[in-house]
């Protein structure tokens, strides 16, 4: 986990506020975690491109996870989650760079999204169908990418990521996610909606490693009413399990609650210390110079087939920019 050496008790000032991922410890539970409320940053993401309310939603959570996930890199790199499957929201990508760069991008099938809401099949399982959820670490051009992969089968994301620390990290952990679509007034009295996001993840990280111990998944089907296997389960994490539990979704969202008074609410009798926020950016790292590398790898057939009123444009599925090129920079 990527920390500061200032550290601060709950309950003394400073506050983490919107769009800044706060970690924190609980050192009487042996669990570490992140905790974050998105504002202003994952309305501007998803307004930018006037995704429809399930597909928003969708996004919004894989938005949360990634910035709860990438502020922990101790590297300069990129963590990027992607989802691909077969059911109308084909593919989510939620990119970060470190220290704190995020964009993201959903793309859908608007006729088969009208009829998955027209018959009420707008769950995470439904709309993602069957595929896969890649979790991608980037360290640079000199260093091998390593990739963890789960598959969706009909989970949510919160599931697929504990799958995923589960299989991959042996670590255990607990992934908590929440949007929330709020409906106000502006200053004239005119109607406004905004987005947030929220989100926790908590990580048993015990001292002695064999306390971290996690049962065997179960090897095949088990008959109906017996416990698909049996295993005594170390008391802190139980605890922290059970603490968590109690947390409702409007709380991960509520900017009236905050994340320090949430962390109170749950640990304070058990000693949580927070660190200093992790500020997170929407900031696309697209720019001119890199899509005209890649337009100088096109033949001068795919180039002649994408002139249009006498320019090349191309649009950022991220941020939405536009890029205008003559296309005599490329021989044409």
């Amino acid at each position: 986990m990527n920390m500061e050496t200032e550290i601060r008790t709950l309950g003394e000032p400073g506050f983490a506020g919107d769009d800044s991922v706060l970690p924190f410890e609980v050192e009487g539970l042996d669990v570490r975690g992140r905790i974050v409320q998105l504002g202003p940053m994952i309305d501007t993401i998803l307004g930018r491109h006037a995704y429809p309310e399930p597909v928003a939603r969708l996004l919004a959570e894989a938005i949360a996870l990634t910035v709860l996930l990438g502020t922990s890199l101790k590297f300069e790199g990129k963590l990027i989650i992607q989802t691909k499957g077969d059911g109308p929201v084909d593919l989510l990508v939620a990119d970060f760079s470190t220290p704190g760069d995020l964009r993201a991008y959903a793309r859908f099938d608007e006729e088969r999204l009208h009829a998955a809401q027209e018959t009420g099949m707008t769950s995470p399982a439904e709309l993602l169908g069957n595929g896969v959820l890649a979790f991608t670490i980037d360290q640079g051009a000199y260093m091998q990418r390593y990739q963890g992969i789960v598959e969706m089968n009909g989970g949510s994301l919160e599931e697929m990521a504990e799958t995923y620390f589960r299989q991959s990290e042996q670590i255990p952990t607990l992934v908590r996610l929440s949007v929330a679509e709020l409906f106000d007034r502006d200053a004239d009295g005119n109607p406004r909606q905004s987005w947030r996001a929220g989100g926790i993840v908590v990580q048993f990280l015990p001292q002695a490693p064999d306390r971290m111990r996690l049962p065997d998944l179960p090897g095949g089907d088990v008959p109906e009413g017996v416990e698909d296997y049996l295993h005594d389960e170390d008391d802190s994490w139980s605890e922290a399990k059970a603490l968590v539990a109690t947390v409702d979704a409007g709380e991960l969202t509520d900017p009236d609650v905050g994340a320090e008074r949430l962390l109170y609410r749950l640990f304070h009798e058990r000693g949580a210390r927070v660190y200093p926020p992790v500020p997170v950016f929407d900031r696309c790292s697209c720019s001119r110079e890199r899509l005209g590398e890649v337009l100088r790898g096109f033949s001068a057939e795919e180039l002649a087939e994408s002139v249009e009123d006498g320019a090349i444009t191309v649009q950022c599925e991220f941020c939405s920019t536009a890029y205008k090129f003559d296309p005599a920079e490329f021989g044409g």
